[in-house]
């Protein structure tokens, strides 16, 4: 996995779980799957992206991942937004907000169908 992909799949969990401001159980998300990808530094990335400007970092954070996963194969699109869903699961709830700022984003990258498939899914689990 390529630096730009690890800082873009902890730029979308990062972007969206500031939506409403992060919490301690989101930040030890982020630092797992930072771990996990071995991305420390992208994740730092990350978090100085948001605190540039935190009331246009969605907006801003459209628009980089849109450059850098919008030209990313579709299973690879969907996969990200499936990764961040169920991220949001593992805390126990998604907000509405967090939901439509996913919504938005699969339909910049062509998936939101596929999305909703994968939602619905996960719903009957």
């Amino acid at each position: 996995m390529t630096s730009d992909e690890k800082k873009a799949i902890l730029l979308l969990k990062s972007v969206i779980f500031h939506y409403h401001g992060l919490d301690n159980e989101e930040k030890e998300i982020l630092d797992r799957t930072a771990q996990e990808f071995d991305a420390l530094d992208e994740l730092q990335w990350a978090n100085e992206f948001i605190a540039t400007d935190y009331y246009t970092a969605f907006e801003r954070a459209r628009d980089y991942l849109n450059s850098i996963v919008g030209n990313l194969d579709k299973d690879k699109r969907l996969q990200y937004l499936s990764m961040v869903w169920e991220a949001n699961g593992a805390k126990g709830h998604v907000t509405e907000m967090e939901a439509t700022a996913m919504l938005k984003l699969a339909k910049d990258w062509h998936v939101q169908k596929e999305l909703m498939a994968v939602i619905r899914d996960k719903q009957k689990l």
